[in-house]
């Protein structure tokens, strides 16, 4: 069963974040900011990763641009999903290292589709 960490301060964007990628046969770790998804990462690489942008303790840039240097960071795919929208903000992020960008709010299908573009589904 492939693998997905989920980070994001909202426990309400976990949850329904975990029901869709669940129902996606995946398995799901979460982590409420960067730092507690760094230490999941240090433990073990997901297959994926759900990543939000603003949080407390540590930013999803910040923690892109860390996993991306850590030995095996290139491999999991990693999918900003966030309510930044700007376009220097998209740029920074795929420059940084995220596979693909989904726009808060979210629903199944556009979940799906974003994670078949990244060869996940």
């Amino acid at each position: 069963m492939k693998t997905c960490l989920v980070v994001d301060d909202s426990s309400v964007i976990r949850k329904v974040a975990r029901r869709i990628l669940e129902g996606m046969a995946f398995e799901i770790t979460e982590a409420e900011d960067g730092q507690v998804a760094l230490d999941v990462c240090q433990r073990e690489l997901p297959d994926a990763i759900l990543l939000d942008w603003n949080m407390p303790r540590m930013d999803g840039y910040e923690f892109l641009r860390t996993l991306r240097r850590m030995p095996g960071g290139d491999r999991p795919k990693v999918v900003f999903c966030t309510t930044e929208n700007e376009v220097a903000q998209i740029a920074r992020a795929l420059h940084a290292g995220a596979d693909e960008y989904i726009m808060k709010p979210f629903d199944k299908d556009i979940v799906a589709a974003k994670f078949q573009e990244v060869g996940l589904v």
